[in-house]
């Protein structure tokens, strides 16, 4: 199973998550709401100390290509996580201008409507990632809220569609193990789950590596 560590704040905290044997690193630029917001300078210094044999995504909540492409020119990361709906589009603009950057398309399990938003949106990006916001909400949310979904949803979507799906929402080291045989994902992704007091905490993240590991499906 491979993990996507979300949130990271700090070249530390980077280095920390990649020790417990994090496969991808996600940093949080501007939101409307949540955890984890960083500059784009701060992203940027943090992938320069990143070995290249981990990935690392560009969280982002802009919905115009143009604007993606000029934060992701700022830091420089592997891929970029598009965490609100992305106009069909603008999404083949952003693909034409970064044909080479993964793009990891978010969707937000908000009830049975999310298969087909999630089927066509796997149509265009490289990596679906299923969260818990809710992006119609008057101040939207985007993630990072420790909140989990209708796992049987996501394991709708995870049967349906032909491109690798990561699961986020809520994970934890106590809950993971559920999640991972309830959906079947090909990754997960923690942010709340493995912090405390605004920072990524050593104990939980192991724990839920632990839980990872333990069912013998552990891909770092």
């Amino acid at each position: 199973m491979l993990v996507k560590v979300c949130c990271i704040q700090s070249v530390a905290e980077a280095q920390m998550a990649v020790e417990e044997g994090a496969g991808i690193l996600g940093l949080v630029s501007e939101m409307p709401s949540g955890p984890g917001v960083i500059s784009l300078e701060s992203i940027a210094a943090i992938v320069r100390e990143v070995p290249s044999t981990f990935e690392t995504w560009l969280l982002s909540s802009a919905t115009s290509a143009e604007a993606i492409v000029q934060q992701h020119a700022a830091c420089g990361t592997s891929g970029i996580q598009i965490c609100d709906a992305l106009d069909e589009k603008e999404f083949a603009s952003l693909r034409l201008k970064l044909p080479t950057t993964k793009l990891i398309q978010v969707v937000h399990v908000t009830g049975a409507g999310s298969v087909a938003e999630a089927v066509k949106a796997s149509e265009y990006a490289d990596v679906i990632l299923l969260d818990s916001g809710q992006p119609g909400a008057e101040v939207k949310t985007l993630g990072g809220t420790g909140n989990t979904h209708d796992w049987s949803v996501s394991k709708e979507i995870c049967e349906t569609i032909d491109v690798p799906m990561f699961l986020a929402g809520g994970l934890n080291g106590g809950n993971v193990r559920s999640a991972m045989d309830a959906v079947g994902p090909f990754g997960l992704d923690v942010c709340s789950g493995v912090r405390e007091d605004d920072a990524l905490s050593v104990v939980r993240l192991r724990a839920f590596m632990d839980a990872v590991k333990g069912r013998g499906l552990f891909r770092g």
